[in-house]
């Protein structure tokens, strides 16, 4: 199997439970494994034979913009907008970071993570 990876895409939103998260917004990082039979693209060069990562990341954005109370609402969200494009996407990766979460404890980051396999799996 084949993969294309998205890594370290960086969105300003407004996702969380806290009023003032909604309000103020944070920053988050979005990274993403499609897999998938490249073997068409590897032979032809051609873009309509592959995952077009330019598509996907608009589309990572498009879900971004649209708040959430929760990471696991926006991976899910991100999940099946890519499965729903990309019917040739057999499996992959979601990770949903937030940087700099409002909590007591001092950290880099929170993240929410979802993986599948198979087209069962939306």
């Amino acid at each position: 199997m084949d993969s294309i990876e998205l890594t370290a895409l960086r969105f300003f939103a407004r996702h969380g439970v806290l009023p003032q998260e909604t309000l103020a917004g944070n920053e988050f990082e979005v990274d993403l494994r499609l897999d998938f039979d490249a073997r068409e693209a590897m032979e032809s060069d051609k873009l309509e034979a592959t995952v077009n990562y330019a598509e996907v990341a608009k589309l990572v954005e498009e879900e971004m913009q649209q708040p959430s109370q929760l990471l696991e609402h926006v991976a899910g969200r991100i999940r099946r907008r890519i499965l729903a494009e990309y019917p040739g996407v057999c499996s992959g990766m979601v990770r949903v970071s937030k940087l700099a979460p409002p909590i007591p404890r001092q950290m880099e980051r929170v993240a929410f993570t979802t993986s599948w396999s198979g087209p069962a799996s939306k």
